[in-house]
């Protein structure tokens, strides 16, 4: 019986060759993407921006779904095979409008890559009730995944690409109260549930989808300079994790440690484009590569035990289905 990646079974090195300073284009080399169908979420800034044009230029059909399609517009505009249309993760309705107009095109979806993410962000909560972080990293991930599944299906071999982040490390994911309802908002706390519930979507999704030649990966990108990841972080916060001075400039131990951007993005393009993931799911990866098992919060690499938990990733899934009332079988 094929393994599962289970508690984490299968979270072990595949000697890639590849490290933390791999770049997309290393990540790339070799590899014809020509005739493949990719979704990229978040897919014209940062690192979905990078992915997005590595993609493309290796010959794959890139759709963009962003919520201002002008701004995507403006930052794709040299960027060729890539296809731009509205979507809102924060709003379900626009999520099945774009899935709904992907599947009548009739075209297979060989790559789904749920890159957009929200960090840092004061309470706020969506039309259901939902806590945005949560709403926005996981659930909208969820929903898009479950709509488009009759595309996945039909590629006969694709992969969903969920990036996920070290900031998992966070905060598990909290059963009794995702949403704050009763205790105290913490924005990393939310941040970091919502990814563990990335990492935990993964693992199930691929347990449930491979029998479809459908595979599921999970990853952390790295600790990025020049993203909008932090746009709405006040200064006291940088300043309490670390990051700045008293007078708000990044430490230089700090800047030294940040990837760029197209080494953020690479980790993303191996899990979309690796051989050496053909027979591998459901796994957490990091520096093109799949990480190592670790419940050591205080390490800058590896993945908790909790986000790869076989309970929570069936209980999640439940969970997923009653607060998006979207029923996700995988037929």
């Amino acid at each position: 019986m094929e393994q599962t990646n289970y508690n984490g079974a299968l979270q072990h090195s595949t000697g890639s060759g590849f490290n933390a300073t791999s770049t997309t284009s290393d990540v790339i080399k070799g590899i014809d993407l020509s005739g493949k169908i990719a979704i990229v979420t978040g897919g014209n800034t940062g690192i979905g921006l990078e992915t997005t044009k590595t993609l493309a230029a290796a010959g794959a059909t890139v759709i963009v779904p962003a919520r201002d399609t002008a701004k995507a517009k403006k930052n794709l505009a040299s960027v060729a095979n890539v296809e731009i249309e509205p979507m809102d993760l924060m709003d379900p309705a626009s999520i099945d409008a774009f899935a709904e107009k992907f599947l009548a095109s009739g075209r297979p979806l060989h790559l789904l890559i749920n890159n957009a993410g929200i960090m840092w962000v004061p309470l706020r909560k969506d039309s259901r009730g939902i806590e945005s972080q949560l709403a926005t990293n996981y659930l909208a991930q969820f929903q898009l995944t479950a709509r488009l599944w009759n595309a996945l299906k039909k590629a006969g071999g694709a992969r969903v690409i969920n990036v996920s982040s070290h900031g998992h490390q966070f905060a598990p994911f909290n059963f009794e109260d995702p949403n704050f309802l009763n205790r105290e908002y913490e924005t990393l706390q939310a941040y970091g549930q919502s990814k563990t519930a990335t990492n935990l979507f993964a693992l199930e999704l691929d347990n449930l989808a491979k029998a479809y030649n459908v595979r599921a990966y999970s990853l952390h990108p790295g600790s990025i300079g020049g993203t909008e990841l932090g746009r709405e972080a006040p200064l006291e916060l940088f300043q309490k994790m670390g990051f700045c001075d008293a007078e708000g400039n990044l430490l230089p131990e700090v800047a030294a440690s940040l990837k760029t951007i197209p080494q953020g993005a690479a980790t993303t393009v191996w899990c979309a484009t690796s051989a050496l993931l053909n027979n591998i799911g459901g796994v957490y990866c990091e520096d093109a590569d799949v990480a190592e098992l670790t419940a050591d919060t205080s390490m800058p690499t590896g993945v908790n035990p909790y986000s790869l938990d076989k309970a929570s990733a069936k209980r999640l899934w439940a969970l997923s289905e009653e607060m998006t009332g979207i029923t996700f079988r995988i037929i």
